[in-house]
C-alpha cells in the first residue's frame, strides 16, 4: 500500500493528534516566552549590574550559544532516549534557570544561568517540531506543526506582558516589586510555572511512533499509530520500518554526501535557518523596549507598544496555520520576503532621517513616529504569516527519516548562531551607526531571501515524511 491511500483509507483522531501536538509545542511557548521576557528586563538589567553596551548586548545573547549547543545535541539525544524524555529535561532547565536568573548575583552569573535556559530552548525548539512532524498525518501536518510557532509568539506575548504589568506596578523594572525584589528580577521568575506544566505534560503524551519504530518496540508504534491514524496501520508501520531501520542509526555523517561535502537539503535547511534570524525579527522582540525609548517614548508607552507588536504576531500566525495545507509553504514564503524588504526599507530610510537630539539620540515625531509604527506591526505581520512558522513547518519536514534528526539539530544550531549574531551586535549597531544602518542591514537579508526562497525551496505540502 503507497503513503498516499494510507493517508486516504485513514480517519485520523483529529482531537486526540491536536492535544499531543499542542503539548509538545508547550516547548515552543517557553522558548518564546524566555526569549522574550529579557525585553523588558534589559534596562535595568544594565543598571543594576553597570555595564556597557556590549556587555548588555552579550547578557542578553550570550543564551542564544546554549540554544546552539541545546539544538546541536537534542537531536541525537532524542534518537536515543527518545523524544519525551528530551522534552522532561528540557522542562527542569527551564525552571533551574528562571530561578537562578531571577536570584543572580552580577553579570557573569545572570549569563551562566541565561545559557543554561538557553540550552533548554534550544532542544525545545529541536524536538516540537521533529515530534510534532513524526506523530501528524499528512494533511494536518501544516497547521499542527504551526502550533510551534504559534505557541512561540504566545509564549512572546506572555512574556511582554508581564514585563508591562510588572514594571507598571512596580513603577519600573529597576523598583521593588513584592517581598522587596525588584520587578526586573520578577520577570525571570514568572518563566517557573509554565516550566513545571511542560514537563508534567511531556510525561502524559505518547512518545513517537517513528522513534518507536527504530527501537524495535513495534507493538508500542502500532498501538500509538492506530489511536492516532483509526484502523489497520500495519502497512504504515512496515512503511516507516522500511525508511528508519537502515543499517545505523543517524548521526552527523550521514548529513555528507560521497563527495564528503554537506548534502544540499542541509545546506537549504541551513539557509532557511539563517535567514530567519538576518531580517532582524528578534530585534523587535529583544530591544523593541529599548527602540522605541531610543525614538523618544517612555518606558510605559515602549513596553505598550511592544505588547501590541506582541498581539499582531500572535493574529499572523493564525493566518499561517489557516493558509499553509492550503498554498503551500513556497508561496506565504515568497510574499513574507516581498513584504518585509519593504517594511524594513521603509523603517530604515524612517529612523535613517530622524533628527538628534542633543544626546545625540534620534527623535521621531509626527508622521515619522506613525509610519515606523505602522512599518514595524506591518513587518511583524509579514514574517508572521511566513518566516515565522513556515521555517519551523520545513525543518520538521522537508528531510528524511534517515537524517531528519541530525539535520534538524544543525539547521537549529545554525539559526541560534545567526540569531546570537544578529542580536549581540544590535546595541552596538544602535550606539555608533544608528538604527537606520541596522535596519539596512536586515533590509538587504530580506531581500536575498526572495531569492533563495526562488531557486532552492522545494514544495512539501500534502507529502508524507516517508516520501521526503
Amino acid at each position: 500500500m503507497s503513503s498516499q491511500n494510507t493517508s486516504i483509507t485513514h480517519k485520523p483522531n483529529t482531537p486526540y493528534v491536536v492535544l499531543i501536538a499542542t503539548t509538545a509545542a508547550l516547548g515552543g511557548f517557553l522558548f518564546g516566552f524566555d526569549t522574550a521576557v529579557v525585553n523588558g528586563a534589559v534596562v535595568a538589567l544594565s543598571k543594576a549590574f553597570n555595564i556597557s553596551s556590549w556587555l548588555t548586548g552579550l547578557a542578553v545573547s550570550l543564551a542564544l550559544l546554549g540554544s546552539a549547543l541545546g539544538a546541536f545535541y537534542s537531536g541525537p539525544l532524542a534518537d536515543r532516549f527518545g523524544r519525551v524524555k528530551v522534552m522532561v529535561v528540557a522542562s527542569g532547565l527551564f525552571v533551574i534557570s528562571g530561578i537562578g536568573s531571577g536570584f543572580a548575583f552580577n553579570t557573569w552569573d545572570f549569563i551562566g544561568w541565561r545559557f543554561l535556559g538557553g540550552v533548554a530552548i534550544g532542544a525545545a525548539s529541536v524536538i516540537a517540531p521533529a515530534y510534532i512532524a513524526e506523530v501528524a498525518p499528512a494533511h494536518l501536518r501544516g497547521r499542527l506543526g504551526s502550533l510551534q510557532q504559534l505557541a512561540i509568539v504566545v509564549g512572546i506575548f506572555i512574556a511582554l506582558l508581564s514585563d508591562y504589568f510588572i514594571a507598571v506596578a512596580a513603577g519600573s523594572a529597576a523598583s521593588a516589586f513584592w517581598f522587596g525584589i525588584p520587578g526586573w528580577r520578577w520577570m525571570f521568575l514568572t518563566e517557573v510555572p509554565p516550566a513545571v506544566l511542560y514537563g508534567i505534560g511531556a510525561l502524559m503524551i505518547p512518545e513517537s511512533p517513528r522513534y518507536l519504530v527504530a527501537q524495535h518496540r513495534e507493538s508500542e508504534a502500532t498501538a500509538i499509530l492506530g489511536k492516532i491514524l483509526g484502523g489497520d496501520v500495519r502497512a504504515k508501520v512496515a512503511e516507516i520500518r522500511q525508511t528508519v531501520m537502515r543499517e545505523h542509526k543517524a548521526k552527523l555523517s550521514d548529513l555528507l554526501g560521497r563527495s564528503g561535502r554537506l548534502l544540499p537539503i542541509v545546506w537549504v535547511g541551513i539557509g532557511l535557518s539563517v535567514f530567519q534570524q538576518l531580517v532582524g525579527i528578534n530585534v523587535i522582540f529583544y530591544y523593541s523596549s529599548v527602540l522605541w525609548r531610543a525614538v523618544g517614548f517612555s518606558e510605559k508607552n515602549s513596553l505598550t507598544i511592544t505588547a501590541i507588536t506582541g498581539v499582531v504576531n500572535i493574529v499572523t500566525t493564525f493566518v499561517a496555520i489557516a493558509f499553509v495545507d492550503k498554498f503551500g509553504r513556497k508561496p506565504l514564503l515568497l510574499l513574507g520576503s516581498i513584504g518585509m524588504t519593504i517594511t524594513l526599507g521603509t523603517l530604515a530610510t524612517t529612523f535613517g532621517g530622524a533628527h538628534l537630539d542633543a544626546a545625540g539620540n534620534p527623535t521621531l515625531n509626527g508622521t515619522a513616529g506613525i509610519v515606523a509604527l505602522l512599518a514595524a506591526n506591518i513587518y511583524v505581520f509579514c514574517y508572521g504569516f511566513s518566516w515565522g512558522p513556515v521555517v519551523w513547518v520545513l525543518l520538521g519536514e522537508m528531510f528524511n527519516n534517515k537524517i531528519r534528526a541530525a539535520a534538524l539539530a544543525v539547521a537549529a544550531a545554525v539559526q541560534w548562531i545567526a540569531n546570537f549574531a544578529v542580536s549581540t551586535t544590535f546595541p552596538p549597531l544602535l550606539k555608533y551607526f544608528g538604527l537606520g544602518t541596522a535596519y539596512g542591514i536586515y533590509t538587504l537579508a530580506a531581500a536575498i531571501s526572495i531569492f533563495f526562497v526562488a531557486f532552492f525551496i522545494r514544495e512539501t505540502k500534502g507529502k508524507e515524511l516517508e516520501q521526503m
